[in-house]
């Protein structure tokens, strides 16, 4: 059994575009949709397992006035025919129907916990058990796809039914996070948006009427080809006009101006009035144009605007602070609404790193006699020789790193590093270097500056050497980077901001990965999912495997490459580990010691797997390359392209 839980969605800019692009299929002069979607706090919690049939049930309090379990034979026609039939359960029905037509799966049983979505209210209600479905299926009979997969044929079921959703909707399936979408026929793209400053919204249900459908209908009249100036005003206001309001608003949240992003909701409430309003009755909307005035709100929020497809439905507003939200929540509720809010925090930035250095570097004897691995030197491309650790502390500082701990093995290894990072050269020593060479010794002082040490007094295995830093990571997030590995990017920007940058837009544990030949899968950790993106840069890791066999490998664990041929990755060796990571640590530890006769090592890959399992792993495939110090034939080749 599985516990899913889909948010309702709501759409912060661009409502209406996601049909009008669609009709660039038809008429190439209409400009692309773009919206602003984001996932709310309010949703769908459910387990869900295999079952003979198509199930669902409840327990949840927020519906029970009105639910009846349902459940139906796992059928074509049966289910077609619930699609069709508009009852509570249709669209359900319809997803579970593609999904039967499509992959041959048995059934299964949704048993909703709590439902704390409203329904009807703008906010996506159909689309997120939609979702939920899709999502049950996929994981259950393990039908490797990704979210916009999952996103398509919720969008797909749902046209089964008699409804005529948009393909915003469904963006609940990309969870609790603001993402930018595009809508080119029928091409949808979806990005990942950050923020850099906490959003204090607060959306509420009018408690009134609005009739989505005639909405709709009255809209569409002007696609694919206006026919005169309203609808070519519409179409305007819908394309061009709207691009412009969502590219401002991407850049308001990126640079935190919350104050010029309340006034653009203003700003395209205004538009939507004026531009498209008037081509349906429908949309006269006397309550919401009311709440939006409301003297009693203005002096609370930075700005306000209408939901989804507007008329008297949903009205959202940004709140100038955290008290003002929830006076504002306070007043809406009073007033006989139903009010919720969100908050959008920023992404907490990588600040910190780990190096464990801990290890005796026993594939380098003899040389390890005499020489950390981790101090070789390395001829480098600006000419200068630099010892490994202190290339690696470069790429940190020079991806935004502040604060970095090495794992060391003993007090004498805590003395070396400061001898060469903080005890400053002989004046005999100085008097010798070049100005250019003095500057760069001040540049080594500084970063011994950003170090910190904890030693590892146990050799308990690679996962209890990175949890000797649990006091350092705190509650944050942190960028581990194995000592005996250099990196070299392919771009601009070094291996480790890439990782961290992705990072930042899915908030997840994430590992770097390079795709690497079929032969060599047995020297390494291996991850295999299904990609989010069309660059394949982001992967949602659905198994790991720590040096599987060939065979294995081959049929379990390859990914389909653009030219049909089967890829498989491994580990970059660049890992961002979230809280739950030295949690998982924290248990390993405590079943080792308890199990006395235990000689299993305490491993990092088995903490990261439990994690994959419970919260969920992105990949990033890194441009670049990388370099086992550890490893003498690596070594060679260290030496020849470094």
């Amino acid at each position: 059994m599985k516990q899913l839980f889909v948010p309702g969605r709501l759409c912060l800019f661009g409502e209406h575009s996601d049909w009008a692009g669609h009709y660039r299929t038809m008429n190439a002069d209409i400009v692309q949709g773009a919206a602003i979607v984001t996932g709310i706090e309010q949703g769908i919690l459910a387990d869900v397992e295999k079952s003979p049939v198509f199930k669902l049930t409840s327990e949840a309090p927020e519906i029970a006035s009105f639910w009846q379990d349902f459940s139906c034979r796992m059928q074509d026609q049966d289910l077609k025919h619930v699609a069709k039939s508009g009852s509570f359960f249709c669209y359900c029905a319809g997803v579970a129907s593609y999904i039967l037509e499509w992959y041959k799966v048995g059934g299964i049983h949704i048993h909703i916990k709590s439902m704390s979505l409203p329904i009807k209210s703008g906010l996506s209600s159909s689309a997120a058990i939609c979702v939920l479905v899709a999502r049950a299926f996929n994981q259950l009979y393990k039908l490797n796809l990704n979210t916009l997969g999952e996103m398509n044929i919720a969008y797909l079921g749902e046209l089964r039914t008699q409804s005529r959703c948009g393909r915003l909707d469904q963006a609940c399936a990309f969870g609790s996070k603001p993402s930018l979408m595009h809508f080119d026929g029928d091409e949808i793209d979806v990005k990942a948006l950050n923020i850099k400053k906490h959003l204090y919204w607060v959306f509420a249900d009018l408690c009134a009427s609005k009739d989505t459908i005639r909405i709709l209908s009255d809209l569409n009249r002007a696609y694919p080809f206006a026919v005169d100036e309203a609808g070519r005003r519409e179409q305007a206001a819908l394309g061009e006009k709207n691009l412009d309001i969502v590219n401002r608003a991407v850049s308001y949240m990126a640079n935190g101006e919350i104050e010029s992003l309340g006034r653009l909701m203003t700003e395209a409430e205004s538009l939507f009035n004026s531009d498209v309003a008037p081509m349906s009755e429908a949309l006269k909307a006397p309550k919401l144009q009311r709440t939006l005035n409301d003297p009693n709100i203005l002096p609370l929020v930075y700005g306000g605007k209408g939901v989804g497809s507007h008329g008297d439905g949903s009205v959202q507003f940004l709140a100038r602070n955290e008290e003002c939200q929830l006076k504002l929540v306070d007043y809406l509720n009073s007033s006989g609404m139903q009010a919720y809010k969100l908050t959008m925090c920023p992404v907490h930035t990588v600040r910190k790193a780990i190096i464990p250095v801990a290890g005796y570097g026993t594939r380098l004897y003899p040389a390890t006699r005499c020489m950390k691995k981790d101090f070789f030197p390395i001829p480098c491309p600006d000419g200068m020789v630099r010892p490994v650790i202190l290339i690696l502390l470069e790429e940190l500082v020079a991806s935004g790193i502040e604060e970095i701990c090495l794992v060391l093995g003993s007090e004498e290894e805590r003395q070396l590093y400061r001898d060469y990072f903080e005890t400053p050269l002989s004046k005999e020593h100085l008097s010798k270097l070049s100005p250019a060479a003095l500057d760069y010794e001040n540049h080594i002082q500084n970063i011994g500056k950003r170090l910190q040490y904890v030693i590892q007094t146990e050799k308990l295995g690679f996962g209890h050497a990175v949890y000797q830093t649990r006091d350092f990571a705190g509650n944050e997030p942190v960028l581990l980077m194995l000592g005996d590995t250099l990196y070299r990017s392919a771009t601009n920007k070094p291996c480790a901001l890439q990782l961290i940058e992705n990072f930042e837009l899915y908030s997840k544990l994430t590992v770097s990965v390079h795709p690497i030949p079929l032969a060599e899968v047995s020297r390494y950790g291996i991850l295999s999912g299904v990609w989010e993106d069309k660059k394949r840069t982001v992967m949602n890791v659905s198994q790991m495997a720590e040096k599987p066999t060939v065979g294995y490998a081959e049929e379990f664990l390859g990914i389909n490459g653009p030219d049909g041929q089967k890829e498989y990755y491994s580990v970059f060796g660049q890992y961002i580990l979230t809280p739950e990571v030295y949690e998982q640590l924290a248990a390993d530890i405590i079943e080792h010691y308890e199990n006395s006769d235990s000689t299993r090592e305490i491993e990092l890959t088995t903490a990261l797997e439990a994690v994959r399992r419970n919260y969920g792993m992105v990949g990033v495939r890194i441009e670049g390359e990388m370099f086992d110090m550890g490893n003498p034939a690596a070594l060679k080749n260290v030496y020849r392209k470094y």
